[in-house]
């Protein structure tokens, strides 16, 4: 392989006409501009300049190394500013995937506080469950995967680091005509007899509400099945079933259902940014992480008011 170096020595030579003109113009000696030479012409397998009375020339072998050494230089500048901007958050590119409840949530402030103060940075988003993620983050499509992750539940981490943003719990949802639903303390036993609104079975939250559920006792009858939040919320207050509900899906709590906290009863979910083991951390991805925190720290006051709100 060619030393760049050495190229830009015969660009020079080819420019001043003369090794001692190079030198100068290099702050080399003459015989380190020569050696450079002989060394480039070995490793090239070529004459690259004809050494006459009368001075120097190019051969014509030189003549095309010199122009490829052009454009060769000038591509390395671009990239080396590339790299430079991408360093200093001025260009370059993060990818993410998030799933519904996290992508209605928390990524929009954290998309728009990031493109305000790294307006280079080209952000892309796609929608991914976190089981679907990971294989991607693992390939490098993607820098960070917003995901989740139960205390009895673990996610798959081989090769993948967690950072914990915010700790989701679940609460009640009931209709509002519920003869439950003005109580003040409710007890998930108390709901062994009712039809339930419940995720997927097979996905990790709802392995994790049928755990919680079994373990006050109840072996739910799942009478409507749905991985969407809004849809679960509007069933319950048609007043067909009561649902185990995150927190986050409850920030746009409906006015016609009422929200129970179990005390500890319900799962509590840990909402996670997943990133590749030992991988290059990119200026970007350091600082989506840290504002993904900042807008993690804020829910947690949003979310509080917010249910206290509809309880």
């Amino acid at each position: 392989m060619l030393d760049v170096r050495r190229l830009r020595v015969l660009r020079e030579v080819a420019r001043q006409g003369s090794f001692s003109a190079a030198a100068e113009e290099l702050s080399y000696t003459q015989s380190a501009v020569s050696q450079q030479i002989a060394t480039l012409e070995r490793e090239s397998g070529a004459v690259l300049v004809d050494r006459g009375a009368r001075g120097i020339r190019l051969t014509e072998a030189g003549e095309a190394l010199v122009a490829a050494t052009d454009e060769v230089i000038e591509k390395l500048g671009a990239a080396e500013a590339e790299l430079e901007a991408i360093a200093g958050l001025r260009g370059g590119r993060l990818r993410v995937s998030a799933f519904t409840t996290v992508g209605a949530t928390l990524v929009p402030p954290a998309f728009t506080a990031f493109a305000r103060r790294h307006p280079g940075v080209q952000l892309s988003l796609v929608e991914r469950e976190p089981e679907d993620a990971m294989p991607m983050l693992k390939a490098g499509e993607i820098e960070i995967a917003l995901g989740v992750a139960y205390a009895d539940l673990p996610m798959e981490t081989e090769g993948i680091e967690e950072v914990e943003l915010l700790r989701d719990p679940f609460y009640l949802a009931l209709p509002a005509d519920h003869p439950c639903a003005r109580a003040r303390h409710v007890r998930l036993a108390d709901f062994a007899d009712e039809q339930w609104v419940h995720d997927d079975c097979r996905g990790v939250c709802g392995k994790a509400s049928v755990k919680a559920l079994r373990a006050a006792g109840i072996e739910p009858m799942i009478a409507f099945e749905t991985n969407d939040y809004n849809v679960a919320q509007g069933l319950v207050a048609a007043g067909v079933g009561v649902s185990l509900l995150p927190g986050l899906a409850l920030l746009n709590a409906r006015e016609d259902i009422v929200i129970r906290d179990l005390h500890g009863a319900a799962p509590v979910r840990r909402i996670v940014a997943c990133l590749r083991a030992g991988a290059h951390r990119s200026a970007a991805t350091d600082a989506m992480l840290e504002i993904l925190r900042e807008v993690a720290d804020g829910f947690r006051t949003h979310q509080r008011a917010a249910l206290v709100a509809v309880s």
